[in-house]
């Protein structure tokens, strides 16, 4: 469910091990209240830079997600390493942003910063990128349009991510998940499992319990949208979904879909199907 002004776009297969995609999103003009420019996000994996063409957001304090850092965070570029916990935001105003999603392995190989210090951080990016990448930083937040930036962004990654040779992953995270730990078990010498732990955090920012975790939430997101989709609105079996998708019964797909989002599996549903605020769930639907 997208429309005009809130956005995915997915990168072409050349990028597919290094983008994961990019969230675009306007509310220029759409006259939004107070709890419709609220903004819920999952835990991800992911590294985060966000391009603020307009307006901010004001991270919230709401038990069950991440803490806001002490003293405002907004730059024209802000960078946001893996998060272990949901993030809970609200726009004061009308805003316009471009956020791109890294993989988080990538990410270190293409600028050799360290992820384990920034977990569950938002920082200005002046603060972490090396002098290229802030050059082409400066670059995005001067084009003219979200179109521009699309191809600044192909044009500056896709040799960085060749000139790697890099095996690249496909683009759901339990593809990449399992790629990670085949290559940290076959990367070096030295390979007891707290070895392959210490690479795969080196290369990811989070251990592989919460890269699995993650791998098995997605694709339980994806089997629920399946459900309904079949059932035509009549429900989903919990039980099944949890028995399909590694989870041990069904009180441990909603534990971990608590801790991933805030939210219980049927409320986290009920909600994206309802509020505004829970636009960056629908867009990967």
């Amino acid at each position: 469910m997208q429309d005009a002004a809130t956005r995915l776009w997915l990168p072409p297969l050349a990028l597919a091990g290094c983008v994961r995609a990019v969230m675009l999103r306007d509310t220029r003009g759409r006259a939004l209240d107070a709890l419709q420019r609220e903004n819920y996000f999952p835990a991800t994996p992911l590294v985060q830079l966000f391009w603020w063409a307009e307006g901010s957001s004001e991270w919230l304090a709401t038990p069950g997600f991440s803490t806001p850092p002490p003293g405002r965070r907004h730059a024209p570029v802000l960078f946001g390493g893996p998060f272990t916990l949901p993030t809970h935001t609200r726009n004061p105003g009308e805003m316009r942003a471009f956020k791109l999603l890294l993989l988080p392995d990538a990410f270190t190989a293409l600028t050799g910063v360290a992820l384990d210090r920034f977990v569950n951080q938002v920082v200005d990016a002046r603060e972490v990128l090396p002098a290229d990448w802030l050059a082409w930083t400066d670059a995005m937040s001067a084009a003219a349009d979200d179109a521009a930036r699309l191809q600044l962004l192909e044009s500056f990654l896709l040799p960085r991510w060749q000139a790697l040779g890099t095996q690249r992953p496909g683009h759901r995270y339990a593809d990449w998940t399992e790629a990670l730990a085949v290559r940290a078990a076959t990367s070096a010498a030295g390979r007891s499992l707290r070895q392959l732990e210490r690479r795969i955090k080196a290369w990811a920012g989070l251990p592989m319990r919460e890269l699995r975790a993650v791998s098995r939430a997605e694709q339980a997101f994806y089997a629920v949208a399946a459900a309904e989709g079949v059932a035509g609105g009549a429900g989903v079996n919990w039980a099944e979904i949890a028995a399909d998708n590694d989870y041990a019964d069904q009180s441990h797909l909603c534990r971990e879909t608590r801790r991933l989002t805030g939210f219980s599996p049927e409320e986290l549903r009920r909600r994206m199907q309802a509020e505004e605020a829970f636009w960056a769930y629908r867009l990967w639907r």
